[in-house]
């Protein structure tokens, strides 16, 4: 599946990834609002990181082949060293893992990625909703019968500080999605 994923990444449009449940593909193009709040979340925590980790928000991949699972977050928070080399990132390499809730695939944020990334050994994962201005960060990866999972969730809204593993960040001025597709303005930081 990872090969015919890649086969298709400049051929049409959105993004690709890879579950157990097979290939999830969000349709839309990302929005300005989306892409905006990758950026300020990018920078918010490389600013308050050590030098050596980097809020990473291109390629490659995060792949598990054993699992059969191939991810790509929105931002992957991860030791500069461990980028070196060839190939998908291992998943065990990243410190935290954070998404933002796109408008046509909310269920892959909410639901896929919080069953697969503590099956990848992803220690923190920070979910931003623009739809609702919250959002949540997953953490304590535990054992259970049907397999890892996040034993705690701490919930959040917009205008709060969210601490994601060792560092804390603001929220406000993150975009919002409205209905006509426009963003809803706030005051960036």
């Amino acid at each position: 599946m990872r090969d015919f994923v890649r086969s298709l990444d400049d051929t049409l449009p959105g993004k690709f990834e890879v579950t157990r449940e097979g290939i999830v593909h969000d349709f839309m193009a990302p929005t300005r609002q989306h892409e905006l709040t990758v950026l300020r979340l990018r920078k918010r925590l490389e600013k308050v990181m050590p030098e050596e980790l980097v809020a990473h928000t291109g390629e490659p991949d995060v792949e598990d082949a054993a699992e059969g699972v191939m991810r790509h977050p929105d931002v992957m928070v991860i030791a500069e060293a461990d980028m070196e080399g060839e190939g998908a990132f291992g998943p065990r390499t990243l410190v935290a893992a954070v998404e933002v809730v796109s408008r046509s695939n909310t269920e892959n944020d909410w639901v896929g990625k919080i069953r697969d990334y503590p099956l990848l050994g992803i220690p923190v994962y920070a979910v931003f909703d623009p739809r609702t201005g919250s959002g949540a960060v997953f953490t304590d990866i535990h054992p259970t019968p049907a397999g890892p999972r996040y034993a705690t969730r701490k919930d959040f809204g917009y205008g709060e500080e969210v601490t994601i593993a060792d560092w804390t960040i603001p929220t406000v001025g993150l975009p919002r999605y409205t209905d006509d597709g426009v963003g809803a303005p706030e005051a960036a930081s």
